[in-house]
Formats: C-alpha cells, sequence, structure tokens
C-alpha cells in the first residue's frame, strides 16, 4: 500500500480539493482583511456584544497566538481569536469572530449536532492516533482482524467530520444573522462577510471528501487483501 498509484487515483480528487480550499480561505481572508467594516469594531469587540446580546455570561474572549488558529473550547468557555482577529477592524476579522461565537452560543443552545459533535471527539481522536497504525500493521502482517480494527477506528474521524460540516455551517449562518442583527455590520458589508465563511466552510467540506476517500480506499484494500 506504499506508493499505490491507487491511492492517488481515489484519494486525489478530495487531497487536490484541499489544496484549494485551503488557498481559497486565505485569499479570502487576505482580501477581506483589508477591508474595513464601518462600525469600525475589532473581533474582540464584536464578539464580547454577540456573546451579551445572545444573553451569554459565562464566556470570555481571549487572544490566541497563531493565524486563523480562531476556535470555540466548549470545555473551557472561551472564544479565542488569532490577533489578526483579535485586534482587526476588518469584515473578515468579524466574520470569523461571529462565528466561534456562533460556537458558543450553539453549546449555550445545546444545539443537538453540536452536542454530538462534542461525544465523538474522544472516539474521533483515537481513531485519529491509531488507525493508521492498525491498518499498516495489519497489512504487513496479513491481519485481518487489524485491518478491520484501525478501519472501524478510522470510520470515527469520518463520522466527526461528517457531524463537523452542518455544525460550521450552522455556525456561519448564525454569524452573518447576528452580525447584521446588531448593526455591526450593513448589508452591504454582509457579502464579503459571506465570501470569507462560505471559503472556510470549504476547508470542512473538502476534510470529509478526502477522509471518506480514504475510508473508501481502506475497504477496497481490505475487500482484496
Amino acid at each position: 500500500m506504499f506508493f499505490d498509484p491507487m491511492y492517488l487515483i481515489i484519494v486525489g480528487p478530495g487531497i487536490l480539493l484541499s489544496l484549494l480550499a485551503a488557498a481559497w480561505v486565505k485569499a479570502a481572508f487576505s482580501k477581506y482583511s483589508k477591508v474595513a467594516a464601518s462600525s469600525g469594531m475589532t473581533g474582540a469587540e464584536a464578539a464580547r456584544q454577540l456573546l451579551r446580546s445572545s444573553g451569554i455570561r459565562n464566556v470570555e474572549v481571549e487572544l490566541h497566538q497563531g493565524m486563523l488558529s480562531d476556535h470555540y473550547h466548549p470545555l473551557k468557555k472561551v472564544v479565542r481569536l488569532s490577533p489578526d482577529v483579535y485586534q482587526g477592524r476588518s469584515l473578515a476579522a468579524l466574520g470569523i469572530a461571529a462565528h466561534e461565537v456562533g460556537h458558543a452560543i450553539q453549546d449555550h443552545q445545546r444545539y443537538a449536532l453540536m452536542t454530538l459533535r462534542q461525544s465523538l471527539v474522544g472516539p474521533a481522536n483515537l481513531g485519529s492516533n491509531l488507525s493508521f497504525v492498525l491498518i499498516i500493521i495489519g497489512f504487513l502482517l496479513h491481519a485481518g482482524g487489524l485491518v478491520w480494527a484501525g478501519i472501524a477506528l478510522f470510520s470515527a474521524v469520518v463520522l466527526f467530520q461528517l457531524v463537523t460540516l452542518p455544525v460550521e455551517l450552522d455556525a456561519s449562518r448564525r454569524a452573518k444573522r447576528n452580525l447584521a442583527a446588531a448593526g455591526i455590520v450593513s448589508q452591504t458589508e454582509l457579502g464579503g462577510v459571506s465570501k470569507v465563511l462560505t471559503a472556510a466552510a470549504m476547508t470542512y467540506l473538502a476534510a470529509l471528501l478526502t477522509s471518506i476517500l480514504q475510508l473508501v480506499y481502506f475497504l477496497t484494500l481490505a475487500r482484496d487483501d
């Protein structure tokens, strides 16, 4: 299975889409990080306002190092924003900050898919760390049980990404709706925010497609072994 041309044939489209999605989100962020929002608010200010307006008092907003490292930590109840987003006053900064607040709102409202996603974090991490090892060792030793155990673990990764996609799309919908409702961005500016969030969503779609194709590849090998 090393340097197997079938891997590129089956998984290649997903890898290509992932590369294109990564380039797209960087380009969209670069473009709209140069477009100042008329409200003049920073990402951190917008995040705090949206949390307050949603009745959420137990979530902090923190500066987090790393480009596009923005995320919401549901266990620690904190929205972490990268420097360009935390301090930025651009449409890109506001869109990403509002997206992460969208996750905090999902958590606060106990959005079902968000809850399901959190329950899958452990199995997905286990699958991500062990599945390839078991599959490779299983093929090398001709141990079908190990191969199928690895495939089962990797299926947890696919399931996690399958649930993650609608969670991310929902957070983006909330972000756009809440930014407009709060008057943080105008209807005209909302188009730029939407382009940034759509580009970001494509990275999750690409990751899901790649994982599904990898699963298909492993199933094909296991069937033919």
